[in-house]
C-alpha cells in the first residue's frame, strides 16, 4: 500500500480545523457563561461601599443567627437572637437557588410557626443558597446568604 503524501494544503486544513474547533468551543462556553449569569449585585459599587460598614454594624448589633434546613418538602429558616430565642421579623423575603445559575430560583412564601419561618418548597439534592432579606421591628435591614445542602 502506497502512503499519501502530506502536502502544504493538508497541513493548512488541519491547522484551520483545529483552531476552528478551539474557537467554536470557546464561543459556546462564553455564551453559556454570559447567559446564565444572574446579574449585578448592586448598581453602583462605590455608593454601596459607603454604606457597608454602617449596615454591617447595625446587622451585627441585632445578634441574629440564621440556619436553614429542608425536609419533607418544607424549608425552615430558624432566626434566633443572641440568647437563642426565635425572632419574629417585620418582613421577610428570600430567594432559594443554586449558586451557579438562576434557572432553579424560587421565592417561597414563608410563614412564622412560632419557632421558625416555614414554606413548602421542593428542592433537588445538592447545594442551595438561601438569599434572605429581613427587616427587624425597629426597621434594621438584615441580609444574609445561608448555604443549604439537601439530600
Amino acid at each position: 500500500m502506497e502512503g499519501r503524501q502530506l502536502t502544504g494544503r493538508h497541513v493548512f486544513l488541519i491547522f484551520v480545523g483545529a483552531f476552528g474547533i478551539i474557537i467554536g468551543v470557546n464561543l459556546v462556553l462564553a455564551y453559556s457563561a454570559v447567559s446564565t449569569f444572574p446579574g449585578l449585585e448592586v448598581r453602583n459599587s462605590y455608593v454601596a461601599s459607603q454604606q457597608f460598614d454602617a449596615r454591617k454594624a447595625a446587622q451585627e448589633a441585632l445578634g441574629w443567627e440564621v440556619r436553614a434546613t429542608h425536609g419533607g418538602g418544607v424549608l425552615r429558616l430558624a432566626i434566633t437572637d443572641a440568647e437563642g430565642r426565635p425572632v419574629r421579623v417585620a418582613a421577610l423575603d428570600a430567594t432559594v437557588g443554586r449558586a451557579t445559575h438562576i434557572a432553579d430560583d424560587q421565592r417561597p412564601e414563608f410563614r412564622f410557626d412560632g419557632q421558625d419561618y416555614v414554606a413548602a418548597v421542593t428542592l433537588a439534592p445538592g447545594n442551595w443558597n438561601v438569599r434572605m432579606e429581613a427587616r427587624a421591628e425597629d426597621g434594621t435591614e438584615f441580609r444574609q446568604r445561608v448555604v443549604l445542602v439537601t439530600e
